[in-house]
């Protein structure tokens, strides 16, 4: 009997087993289905950086323990290249308590006997994103970073960053007194002028867009707080605008820091780290890995090989010359004026700028020919000479004063420099022109070069075409980092344009000032072979006779040549 029902009973446990594996499988795809993302966890300490990786749909709980009882509050900031995420409070990730992009942090102030806490980050894309993120502690007596917080009552550290084509914008709340654990902090109002707030631009390799070089630079800033290689760039008090300009820069990779500081107590606080490239990285159209457009490169790789021609042949070819300054010349006025006034794309731009300066070039050139003045030619090519001379003026330091902020004394003093090579040209013409010849000749060459390696000096006209396009870029900072590739390009100029000058003047010391009127000679020759009849040229037919003979040749039809009868044996 036991041996029979020994096999009813194994196969009725199978059943069993089957049934219950099946019921846990529907048990646990309900669950993964209506439940929250699954969660991991890392152990952060104080100040001190960890490299992690968050996947998509999932929750990292970022825990601290052991904080001491000395630190009143807390900054959590994490930091992506590109891509956002979110960091909270809680799983509920409420308004007040959520903050979300690549450059992001949270302020936490500490409670009574707390020693530990938590934060939850998620991805707020579908790709794992690669992060560093570390906790900074303060103690009552340092400055609370944004803690005037006007859009809400819970502070805000974080810098948030703006940009387009001409400037990139920085702004941050200001700051208010620290406070011990379960205090709340002084009234915004009554902080008037203890606080001072620092500026520094921190300026990454140039063209090096690797994320590994960003997170290692954004952990050195936060630990030197940027004040070893970080340049300062403004000092503001409590009651000046908490909103700093600078000149865009697409593809250079600049990290922003403000730390405030608190006068009357003596210490200090470090706002969140904010960076940029000034370009967007998930474009799929000119982003910062393709920023060099086509257009943009043939145009001015044409530029770059006329002005070689011209920084060392341009006065004795003074129709060439003449034709590529008023290239320039027109093309900046032209590409001022519709961009101003227009709304085409940057191709179409291009391409009419480039069709008005040829077209402009040859209208000087054949007024050249036609007129030979030569006061003319040089007020143009001087002018030319003059705004590159204003430019580089005021790419200094000196073009950051707060004077040169207002349109109206900007543009003044830019002509009245522009106006003054003009009148130089007066009593040397010929070696100002050879000098504009090699100094605008070699720039052009630096600007074909900026095209596939950038490089500062590209700026020094950029930023004065930026300045004449928007009407808030006054308030930007212009100054930028000399590196490497500026260093080279500098010498590489002042090369070019002193050996073009040095050419050009050794070989036209013993020749005439300025070629003859092209019109004059043309005149004198015609008259001359209207009444030299020994000469062979007077009997050549005039132009238009013989072009209606080609013409003529060309539908006549040709007869046959040759013996047109049988020859006879």
């Amino acid at each position: 009997m036991a041996s029979q029902k020994r096999p009813q009973y194994q196969w009725r446990g199978r059943q069993l087993s089957w049934k219950g594996f099946l019921l846990t499988l529907c048990v646990f795809c309900c669950k993964q289905a209506t439940s929250q993302p699954s969660a991991g966890v890392i152990e952060f300490r104080l100040r001190e950086f960890m490299n992690v990786t968050i996947l998509p749909a999932h929750v990292l709980e970022a825990k601290l323990n052991h904080i001491p009882e000395d630190d009143a509050f807390l900054i959590f900031q994490l930091h992506t290249q590109f891509l956002n995420v979110n960091i909270s409070f809680s799983l509920d990730y409420e308004v007040n308590s959520t903050q979300k992009g690549s450059d992001v942090g949270l302020f936490f102030p500490l409670q009574p006997l707390q020693n530990s806490t938590i934060w939850y980050l998620t991805s707020a894309e579908h790709k794992p994103i690669n992060c560093t993120a570390v906790i900074l502690p303060y103690r009552s007596r340092d400055p609370v970073p944004g803690g005037c917080n006007n859009g809400s009552n819970i502070s805000d550290p974080n810098i948030y960053v703006s940009y387009n084509l001409f400037e990139t914008t920085i702004s941050f709340e200001p700051a208010s007194t620290g406070y011990a654990r379960g205090q709340t902090t002084s009234p915004c109002s009554t902080l008037g002028r203890q606080f001072q707030y620092e500026v520094y631009q921190y300026l990454l390799p140039e063209n090096n867009l690797s994320e590994e070089v960003l997170i290692y630079h954004l952990q050195r800033v936060v630990i030197e707080q940027g004040t070893a290689n970080g340049k300062p760039i403004k000092s503001l008090n409590a009651n000046e605008e908490t909103r700093v300009s600078f000149n865009s820069v697409p593809g250079q990779g600049v990290i922003f820091l403000v730390i405030v500081k608190d006068n009357v107590l003596n210490t200090s606080s470090l706002y969140l780290p904010a960076h940029t490239y000034a370009c967007d990285f998930a474009s799929i159209v000119d982003n910062c890995y393709t920023l060099g457009k086509i257009s943009t490169k043939v145009f001015f790789i044409f530029i770059g090989i006329a002005g070689l021609f011209i920084c060392f042949f341009g006065h004795r070819y003074f129709k060439c010359e003449l034709f590529f300054m008023g290239f320039l010349l027109s093309g900046i006025i032209c590409f001022a004026v519709i961009t101003k006034t227009s709304s085409l794309n940057y191709d179409a731009r291009l391409g009419l700028t480039a069709m008005t300066g040829i077209i402009s070039g040859a209208l000087v050139a054949l007024c050249w020919w036609r007129f030979g003045s030569v006061i003319m030619c040089m007020a143009m090519v001087s002018i030319i000479l003059g705004l590159i001379l204003a430019s580089i003026i005021f790419f200094t330091r000196l073009g950051d004063f707060n004077i040169f902020q207002s349109d109206i004394i900007f543009w003044v003093l830019f002509c009245v420099i522009a106006l003054i090579v003009p009148l130089l040209f007066i009593w040397w013409p010929r070696e100002g022109n050879i000098i504009a010849c090699g100094v605008v000749g070699a720039y052009a060459v630096v600007l074909a070069v900026h095209t596939f390696a950038s490089t500062t000096f590209a700026y020094i006209t950029f930023n004065t075409l930026k300045r004449a396009l928007n009407d808030d870029f006054s308030r930007s900072f212009t100054n930028v980092h000399f590196q490497d590739i500026d260093i080279v390009m500098l010498v590489v100029w002042v090369c070019l344009a002193g050996s073009g000058i040095a050419v050009q003047y050794c070989r036209e010391r013993t020749n005439p000032l300025f070629p003859p009127n092209p019109y004059m000679i043309w005149k004198q020759e015609q008259e001359r072979r209207k009444t030299n009849i020994l000469d062979p040229s007077y009997h050549i037919p005039p132009l238009r006779v013989r072009l209606k003979n080609k013409l003529e040749d060309l539908f006549k039809r040709e007869e046959p040549t040759g013996e047109r009868t049988p020859l006879l044996l």
